[in-house]
């Protein structure tokens, strides 16, 4: 809804701004790894899982105000909201502690294979049959992932695989979480407000990690602490929230089609910002998970 609480007009297609909105989104998230491995050198990584969930909570929360978005009512959802949001802090946490061992460029593949955990348990848990096209789909994604975890070209250190096995967990937890939110009732709460119980309970979630995590502050320097703040405030506090407003508008299978490119920035970003080493291996995975992407979101005839 817009601020004077008029539903924007629904557009049968995508046009020239919202493509390149969608461009945007997928460029940011992309850049949202790169961030936070910047972040990791002053921060710790429960404590960098915290405080993004923290100051994003609150400019959510702001915005919520400004909007009149009703967040406080009983609705049913606190149950979906608890557990949607626990599922979400355990998946920031792995992604935060994958990045100390493995590449961000690794990380953006492993973590992008959510949207197939979501297609196998929707298959199974929700009754939502698969096709020949998406099964293929799949298959494609897979094949992409053994090609990372085979390719040592690209390892970034001895203990690289942990962390790639980290951002596979998190993309499943990242499908949990998606999952959780379709079978409950927090599926009928505003998006802000399903997004403040993930920011909320995710925060409160990991507090006890923070015993195993080592020092809380590393380097703090300003390039950290920007970091930070990018993530908390463009990337969850803004960019979710343009996204709500895209998929309110436009048809949720052509915004879908972009999510291939998110992984494709993410290797790339990770390559020329971070200086990671790359590989062809590395690209045909690339290939192979994008494609795979491709083919999951294609729409049925």
């Amino acid at each position: 809804m817009s601020a004077t609480g008029v539903l924007p007009r629904r557009a049968d297609a995508l046009n020239s701004a919202a493509i390149a909105t969608m461009l945007g989104l997928t460029f940011a998230w992309a850049l949202n790894s790169v961030a936070a491995k910047i972040a990791l050198a002053g921060f710790n990584p429960i404590l960098l899982s915290v405080l993004r969930s923290v100051v994003a909570a609150s400019a959510v929360y702001l915005w919520c105000r400004w909007r009149g978005v009703e967040i406080f009512g009983r609705d049913g959802s606190l149950p979906g909201g608890v557990l949607a949001g626990s599922l979400f802090g355990m998946e920031f946490a792995l992604i935060f502690l994958s990045l100390d061992y493995t590449s961000v460029s690794r990380l953006t593949l492993t973590m992008n294979t959510m949207p197939f955990w979501v297609l196998i348990g929707a298959h199974v848990l929700l009754g939502e049959r698969m096709s020949a096209t998406k099964f293929g789909g799949l298959v494609l994604a897979f094949c992409g992932v053994a090609l990372v975890f085979a390719d040592k070209l690209s390892l970034p250190g001895p203990d690289a695989l942990i962390g790639d096995a980290m951002g596979l967990a998190a993309g499943v937890l990242w499908a949990a979480t998606t999952l959780v939110i379709r079978r409950t009732k927090v599926a009928d709460a505003p998006a802000e407000k399903i997004l403040l119980y993930q920011l909320v309970v995710g925060a409160i979630v990991v507090l006890p990690l923070f015993a195993v995590a080592g020092p809380p502050l590393r380097d703090v320097s300003s390039p950290a602490i920007v970091a930070l703040l990018f993530q908390a405030l463009v990337i969850v506090a803004f960019t979710y929230v343009v996204w709500f407003g895209m998929i309110r508008r436009y048809p949720a299978a052509s915004l879908s089609s972009f999510t291939f490119l998110t992984p494709v920035f993410g290797v790339a970003c990770g390559g020329i910002l971070l200086d990671e080493p790359l590989s062809p291996i590395l690209f045909a995975a690339l290939a192979l998970v994008a494609a795979g992407l491709v083919l999951v979101n294609r729409p049925a005839k």
